[in-house]
């Protein structure tokens, strides 16, 4: 990996107009993501995490809008590109695996009509060329019979197999960045480890970044280089994922940890829950959106918004951070 950051956010603010009042959902993110670095994107329903992603390639539904900060892809702003010029670079140079297949696949266009299609939108490709790499693209996302599988509609596919051809269509035109949403969200458990070790696969042989937004520790555990923790809109912390699980800084990070079920040796299982529920936008309380649920917090802690400090590899934002690493 190089020092220069592939995707750099500065400063991102996305807020929501909500009868005449803009309402602050994300609150000047800042993060980033080497070249060939899976960044796990973790946190409760409601962080965050997704309108992040969204953000990224310009698909932010009205009320959300973009209102402060910059996004830079391998040196170049996006945050400054037109509509016509964000189109290019969505599905081209990045990347984007949604949740569930069902919404982002279109249901009246055969499997190999989207996928021609995105091959020859952002690649120098004739009609010839793009079936062969259609071809070639649902083979290495592990699909029975490639070229039959062109010829039918999303409803012919199980959950699985449509979700090979979303991480297909994310990947077909050679993206530098892959931003993976929740993928495994709307799949049978029985399924989720196969996509997972696909994307893994399929993201080493690319070398392309990756943005992976979930909610499952576990998967974060497989996957993920480093961590970026949200909380109410905010970046609790930034880790690389050895720490985060050995070492975490903020008290949520640590919330979410132990709130993992984990089997115990009498065949239990093991569940810390975070007292509370996070807030909403437009609900966040003063200073610090943690401490009302943190049993860390001290008077400070209401007052002051805490800024992103680095310790180590780690950075975070938090008032009286944790000193002391995880029991096993």
């Amino acid at each position: 990996m190089t020092d220069t950051p592939l995707l750099d956010v500065r400063d991102m603010t996305i807020t929501i107009r909500r009868d005449d009042k803009e309402i602050t959902a994300l609150d000047q993110i800042s993060f980033h993501v080497n070249p060939g670095e899976v960044l796990g994107i973790v946190g409760e329903s409601g962080a965050g995490k997704s309108i992040a992603g969204a953000a990224i390639i310009d698909l932010l539904v009205p009320p959300l809008r973009r209102s402060n900060g910059t996004i830079t892809l391998a040196g170049e702003r996006l945050d400054t590109l037109t509509p016509k010029a964000m189109r290019k670079v969505r599905g081209g140079r990045i990347g984007f695996v949604f949740q569930d297949p069902m919404t982002s696949l279109n249901p009246v266009i055969t499997i190999g009509g989207q996928l021609c299609d995105t091959i020859r939108t952002h690649l120098p490709l004739d009609r010839a060329q793009a079936k062969r790499k259609a071809i070639e693209w649902l083979d290495r996302v592990g699909l029975p019979d490639p070229e039959a599988t062109l010829a039918r509609y999303p409803h012919q596919l199980s959950g699985g197999m449509r979700q090979r051809v979303v991480i297909a269509l994310a990947l077909c035109a050679d993206p530098v960045l892959v931003i993976a949403d929740e993928p495994t969200t709307a799949l049978d458990v029985s399924v989720q480890a196969h996509i997972l070790e696909l994307l893994r696969d399929l993201h080493a042989e690319s070398g392309a970044g990756m943005m992976l937004i979930t909610h499952d520790l576990g998967v974060i555990a497989k996957m993920a280089d480093r961590v970026a923790v949200f909380y109410a809109g905010r970046i609790a912390e930034i880790s690389p994922a050895s720490e985060l699980f050995t070492a975490p800084k903020h008290p949520y990070s640590q919330g979410l940890i132990r709130a993992t079920p984990s089997p115990l040796a009498d065949g239990s299982i093991h569940l810390d829950q975070i007292p509370g529920a996070m807030p909403g936008p437009g609900a966040i309380p003063s200073g610090c959106a943690f401490h009302p649920r943190c049993f860390k917090a001290e008077a400070d802690c209401r007052v002051i918004v805490p800024p992103l400090v680095a310790a180590g590899r780690t950075t975070h934002a938090c008032l009286h951070p944790l000193e002391r690493p995880l029991l096993p």
